[in-house]
């Protein structure tokens, strides 16, 4: 198949293109940052590149993206244009040249929070964690109706979307621009609910970086992790080659989803961690200094977020084959991180 990657030259997209070759496909990039002679330089959000880019696709793979926790309500603008505008140029001129399959970079960040189950009432949809009961350390989200703290469970993809910062706003809006896209024009699609993708050229360096990178920056210059809250909120740490696997699968199994529609599927290992267990994995694979727990906190941050891979599995045939121990061993190793 003719496959268009948008974002191709990004941590992810890197890889889903070297996966796609390894598997016979033919890949065509799109990339705000590559400037080479390859004519793969372009923005998504520019309708006469992104049709030059398009013609002869079989399958649109759609990574381009602003990404992480934003630093404050100015990222707004640049957020809603990059994610949002992006797609909807980027679908606009899929129903044009009558290209029907697409694979979404998700994230589990629609979610919000992750699944909860109180001891009383039974499963609970919590309130956004509050400024005051942060800064006063009250870090697990409480029971509506009792007030007693909750006890987190496994999201899967019925789960109602709740986002609760500025990005997850852009993730969910882009889900719903493409379910739009697909009813109207018949189309396929994909989207891929990352979780916590970690490994080889993981952005470093920025406020945008996912933790991982920022604890490997740290310890690269010979300083401790600074975990924020307690360190104990659960996450699912996915490699970035597992990454690529989901997406090469999803690519090849967009055709035959029925027409009209969009399927949401997890991507994780079903192997969930605490944040301070990854920064005590990468300290140890680095030899540097033992994490810091600061009780910091970031208004936005979700408490817990761990996710059932089991759709993915029973209709992708994904499965996450890199063990956490190893991945953070591969990780606090390599050098190729991008600036």
């Amino acid at each position: 198949m003719q496959v268009l990657i948008t974002g191709s030259a990004g941590f992810i997209g890197s890889h889903i293109a070297e996966e796609l070759l390894r598997r016979g496909h033919d890949v065509r990039g799109l990339d705000l940052t590559d400037g080479g002679a390859d004519g793969n330089g372009g923005d998504v959000r520019d309708a006469a590149t992104v049709a030059r880019h398009l013609a002869g696709v079989d399958v649109v793979c759609h990574q381009a993206a602003m990404v992480g926790l934003g630093v404050d309500i100015m990222d707004l603008p640049g957020y809603v244009s990059t994610n949002d505008l992006g797609t909807a140029v980027l679908l606009a001129e899929m129903a044009r040249a009558r290209v029907t399959g697409l694979v979404l970079a998700s994230s589990m960040v629609v979610y919000g929070e992750g699944a909860y189950e109180c001891a009383e009432h039974g499963p609970a949809r919590p309130l956004p964690r509050t400024a005051e009961a942060l800064d006063a350390g009250r870090f697990e989200p409480l029971c509506t109706a009792c007030g007693q703290p909750l006890a987190p469970g496994t999201v899967t993809e019925s789960a109602a979307l709740d986002p609760r910062n500025v990005y997850a706003d852009t993730k969910v809006a882009q889900e719903h621009l493409t379910a739009s896209w697909a009813r109207t024009t018949g189309g396929r699609a994909i989207a891929l609910r990352y979780h916590n993708v970690y490994g080889p050229r993981m952005p470093r360096d920025t406020p945008y970086a996912g933790v991982a990178a920022i604890f490997r920056s740290h310890l690269a210059n010979g300083r401790a992790p600074q975990v924020f809250e307690d360190g104990a909120q659960r996450r699912d740490f996915v490699h970035v080659r597992d990454v690529a696997v989901a997406n090469a699968l999803a690519v090849e199994a967009v055709a035959e989803r029925p027409a009209g529609g969009l399927r949401p599927y997890n991507v994780a290992s079903g192997h969930p961690h605490t944040v301070g267990e990854m920064a005590h994995a990468l300290a140890r694979a680095c030899g540097g200094p033992e994490p810091v727990v600061t009780g910091a906190h970031r208004l936005g941050d979700v408490r817990h977020i761990v996710a059932s891979p089991g759709r993915a599995a029973a209709e992708l045939g994904f499965r996450a084959q890199i063990a956490f121990e190893d991945g953070m061993a591969e990780f606090a190793a390599e050098s190729e991180l991008v600036s």
